[in-house]
């Protein structure tokens, strides 16, 4: 010790009992960052091979979709669903079967995978659209009360012309023939793309004065 001053020697001791104090909470401080950020590094490794995983299913999803392979479609999609439900392929997987699934008549199956796109999709966008897509499920089915539920909340920015355009097709489909008027006539006030506002204009003429 005698080679330090008198300063140094009590700067040292104050450390020491500094130390002696609080070392052990320093330790197990850092102990704790250096755990959290482990687990931090190994959940985004997981959520990455989760995602990689789940595309390459969605990839044979899309390939059964395309040649109308029903049972691969649900074997891809039921994988995706049932191991990679947090990925964001989960609810594009169950659009796409649901569409699969609509098209070859089995209603009861579509409107199932597109309610569970409607509750768990975290994109606002995605939900809208399975909204849109499980009321017309609804409405082939003859349930349109449920369906005209399915479209009467507001929807997100960018859909308000095409959920007006099926709460009309809805009452069309109901003969309500006045109030579906009113609807496609409020879709076209919202409607951007020209085309689409072509295709009101003539669910409109077809409805007659």
């Amino acid at each position: 010790m005698a080679a330090y001053d008198l300063e140094e020697q009590e700067q040292l001791a104050e450390l020491k009992a500094w130390w002696k104090q609080y070392g052990n909470l320093v330790l197990g401080t850092v102990a704790a960052v250096l755990l959290l950020f482990a687990a931090w590094n190994g959940w985004r490794w997981y959520q990455r091979s989760q995602a990689l995983e789940a595309a390459a299913l969605y990839e044979n999803l899309q390939t059964a979709a395309r040649m109308s392979d029903g049972k691969a479609v649900r074997d891809a999609a039921g994988g995706i669903l049932e191991k990679y439900a947090g990925t964001a392929y989960a609810p594009l997987a169950a659009l796409v079967s649901a569409k699969v699934n609509y098209q070859s008549g089995d209603l009861k199956t579509a409107r199932a995978q597109l309610q569970w796109v409607v509750d768990n999709a975290r994109q606002d966008e995605v939900r809208a659209i399975a909204r849109l897509r499980l009321a017309t499920v609804l409405m082939d089915d003859n349930a349109y009360d449920e369906a005209m539920k399915i479209v009467e909340a507001k929807p997100v920015d960018g859909f308000d012309a095409l959920f007006a355009s099926m709460r009309g097709d809805i009452l069309s489909a109901q003969n309500k023939r006045a109030e579906a008027r009113t609807a496609y006539k409020a879709a076209v006030e919202k409607a951007t793309d020209a085309t689409f506002r072509e295709t009101l204009r003539l669910k409109l003429d077809a409805l007659g004065e």
